[in-house]
């Protein structure tokens, strides 16, 4: 598992793939909370980061699907695949070696924007005027939304040889999951608790709730089974395909 994670991390950061989406989630985010006067935090007068984290689910929206979508659909499209099976190394260990990768870039990307977080923090009158616990609340719910998408990515990316298609199905299911229950929930058939219910099935919701700077028990388990569903899902999509 770790040969396969120091590959895929190599192969991110000796080429533009890493770098460029590291790039275009800081000049995203960067753009919508210190430029654009309907998002930008200057213009809003209040020391807070809603703007970055209300928009930065939608950056990966489209970001994590593009880093995952060759994580297997290109060894199958090569051929690789069949180099790789034949290692003495278990289908997990290909799987999670991969998916650490793909946290691992996530990672390197929202690193820098804690730069964000102390300019606001030096900029807030008086200094200091931020809210912490909202804060790093919302950093743990992003790690852990960007990590469901990873996973997500990773699914989609075995059931297809073709990187386009990947990017497609791990982008629809992303948004699906992210945002889509809670519309559903909203349908006039659910009533009487049933759209409390529908709407707690989406990441949005749980996200929103840790944001709040309040850490869940329930929140982190539904992440994490989320996550361990697509993955399942990824390594049955490994065992049944016949390289």
């Amino acid at each position: 598992m770790w040969s396969i994670f120091i590959k895929e991390v190599n192969h991110f950061l000796s080429s533009l793939v890493g770098y460029i989406a590291i790039a275009v989630f800081l000049l995203g985010t960067g753009l919508f909370m210190w430029v654009f006067p309907d998002y930008s935090v200057i213009s809003y007068g209040f020391s807070t980061m809603d703007s970055f984290f209300g928009m930065a689910p939608y950056i990966f929206l489209f970001l994590i699907p593009a880093i995952t979508m060759r994580s297997f659909a290109e060894e199958i499209q090569s051929g690789t695949i069949e180099l790789l099976v034949t290692r003495p190394l278990s289908d997990w260990q290909i799987l999670i070696g991969k998916y650490l990768a793909c946290l691992f870039l996530i990672i390197l990307s929202i690193l820098p924007t804690f730069i964000y977080f102390f300019s606001i923090w030096e900029l807030g009158m008086p200094k200091g005027n931020l809210d912490i616990g909202a804060t790093w609340g919302s950093y743990i719910g992003l790690f852990f939304l960007g990590s469901t998408f990873a996973s997500i990515g990773i699914f989609a990316s075995t059931i297809t040889k073709n990187q386009i298609v990947a990017f497609i199905l791990g982008l629809f299911f992303c948004a699906f999951t992210y945002d889509a229950f809670s519309s559903i929930s909203r349908l006039p058939i659910f009533f009487g608790g049933m759209d409390s219910l529908v709407e707690s099935l989406g990441i949005n919701f749980h996200y929103a709730s840790i944001s709040r700077g309040l850490i869940d028990t329930r929140d982190l388990l539904y992440f994490l089974s989320v996550i361990a569903v697509f993955l399942f899902a990824a390594k049955t999509a490994m065992e049944k395909r016949k390289w």
